[in-house]
């Protein structure tokens, strides 16, 4: 492994049901922020499960050097948060041995670190989460709170490397400058899994993992963008070269044959006109089918060795289906009234909200975590009763929140669009969804059992194919999970989004990607509407 962390060598992994996720794998991670990016259900989180060590490879070996600290997408709700600073039992065998235990196991579990609670405290301390009571369960932490316990338990681990599974996800604009600020202070090994194009851009590498295997590319998330186009546009290059290579000596093949042709009949005429013995003939046609026979096999051997090199160049383009999420068209009066709020007051969020707004205006609601976004659209999709005041909404309405509670997970995807949309056909509802990435075998799997990526993409299209589409569309962190190809997707969609538009969201970026016009912001003034800037 010479520098590296971890490397790993021929790795492969098959699913249970027989599918080969990815094959021959072949990587080295060092000290360079690397993040490890891919297309949703590709097996970017299994891979890094790999890494960590919590799975093995069905083919090939994952090596490391040094403690491994991973931090998965979803925390366990039954975990404490000690278990999850990775220190819990550490912690108990010290409080066993000062109550007189002797057990040789918690001496080695120690080692020598019996200050370990000031440590613990200095590193709490550190993340600005000093007085936290370590014996809550870990699953009451804020997606902000829950990665600084993480990478406070990453410190005291004394980990050779950090693994963290999309760590900005769900996270407000504060944890996240907190989040990179941490990373960019990290002193060892550092993989990352994310779509965050912020995040991506602090990166020293990139590696992709898709159809043709692992791959890595230098810098941030501009260069990577960058390099990606340089190889695609190389790759097609070099397989339209093969196909026309392919054509021009199918020309030259058939040419020479209707040459060959032309010789012998004429040789044939010659030979009967010259009255020549039938043992002579007999000669000559044999030496002629047999020269047709070499040419023939040649033939064979170029057609098969130029077919091989348009597979070849045809493996070196990704086989990456482009994305296509269709905004439903919306017929509504642009200046119609379509939401009134009246001094609405929502469950555990002070003040009230009064707000009139017309078809087509499209709005970011920004906050912290915990001031009443979500809380805002789960009231306006009447998911929570408002505890004061009151509101209107003049039009069809459809809410898509962070857990995707609108997706039953017993059920397929396939299964629940159609029960969305009973005018069109499972055929043409299929090909919404492959347009969407979402495979034949995908969309019949109970939806449980896929990808957080999948999963949002499924709960998409059951709101946005609905047989009744929607003209007021509310979105929860919508851009959570999906891969950056996907992203760019649902950008697009909703910049063709013709209907009135609120979306949460803490990632800069997408917002800025949606022509916005006005932003709703929460905070220690109450709500404020300002335009867009």
């Amino acid at each position: 492994m010479t520098n590296s962390h971890l490397a790993l060598e021929g790795v492969s992994y098959v699913l249970a049901d027989g599918r080969v996720l990815f094959s021959g794998l072949e990587a080295r991670f060092d000290e360079q922020p690397t993040a490890i990016v891919g297309r949703n259900g590709v097996g970017k989180s299994v891979l890094t499960r790999i890494l960590a060590g919590q799975l093995s490879p069905s083919e090939g070996h994952c090596r490391r050097r040094g403690k491994v600290h991973y931090l998965a997408q979803q925390i366990d709700p039954h975990a404490s948060i000690a278990a999850l600073l990775g220190i819990g039992e550490q912690l108990a065998a010290l409080e066993r041995i000062e109550d007189g235990g002797l057990d040789p196991a918690d001496y080695d579990l120690i080692g020598e670190r019996w200050d370990i609670r000031q440590q613990l405290q200095a590193e709490l301390e550190r993340h600005a989460l000093k007085g936290l009571d370590i014996s809550r369960p870990a699953a009451s932490l804020s997606g902000g709170e829950a990665m600084r316990v993480a990478l406070a338990g990453a410190s005291l681990s004394d980990a050779q490397t950090l693994i963290l599974d999309e760590p900005s996800n769900h996270l407000d604009r504060p944890a996240r400058q907190f989040l990179m600020e941490q990373l960019r202070r990290w002193p060892r090994g550092l993989v990352v899994i994310s779509h965050d194009r912020e995040l991506l851009e602090q990166m020293s590498r990139i590696v992709e993992l898709s159809s043709l295997g692992l791959r890595s590319y230098g810098g941030g998330y501009a260069f990577y963008m960058q390099q990606k186009a340089v190889e695609r546009d190389e790759a097609l290059r070099q397989l339209e070269h093969a196909r026309l290579e392919r054509r021009r000596a199918e020309q030259a093949i058939r040419l020479q044959q209707e040459r060959q042709e032309q010789r012998q009949a004429r040789a044939e005429r010659q030979a009967g006109q010259a009255n020549q013995a039938p043992i002579l003939l007999g000669r000559r046609k044999g030496i002629s089918e047999q020269t047709r026979g070499k040419q023939q096999a040649q033939h064979v051997a170029v057609r098969e060795g130029l077919a091989q090199q348009v597979r070849d160049a045809a493996r070196a383009v990704e086989q990456e289906v482009a994305v296509v999420l269709q905004a439903p068209v919306s017929s509504q009066v642009a200046r119609r009234r379509v939401l009134v709020l009246d001094e609405l007051r929502l469950p555990r969020v002070p003040g009230a909200l009064s707000l009139v707004l017309h078809g087509q205006q499209r709005v970011g609601v920004v906050g912290r975590n915990g001031s009443g976004k979500s809380t805002l659209l789960k009231v306006l999709a009447g998911q929570l009763a408002p505890v004061g005041g009151d509101f209107s909404v003049n039009g069809t309405l459809a809410y898509l929140d962070q857990g995707l509670s609108t997706i039953d997970p017993q059920r397929s995807i396939l299964e629940q669009l159609r029960a969305a949309n009973r005018q069109a056909s499972e055929g043409a509802l299929r090909t919404r969804l492959a347009q969407l990435g979402l495979g034949a075998e995908c969309v019949l799997q109970p939806s449980g059992l896929l990808s957080g990526g999948e999963r949002l993409k499924g709960a998409l299209a059951c709101v946005l194919y609905a047989d009744e589409p929607p003209q007021v569309l509310l979105l929860d962190e919508p851009s959570n999970h999906l891969d950056l190809v996907s992203l760019q997707a649902l950008e697009n969609m909703l910049l063709q989004f013709q209907g009135t538009l609120l979306v949460v969201s803490h990632d800069q970026r997408f917002l800025d990607q949606l022509k916005l016009t006005e932003r709703l912001q929460t905070g220690v003034d109450g709500w404020q509407l300002q335009p867009w800037a």
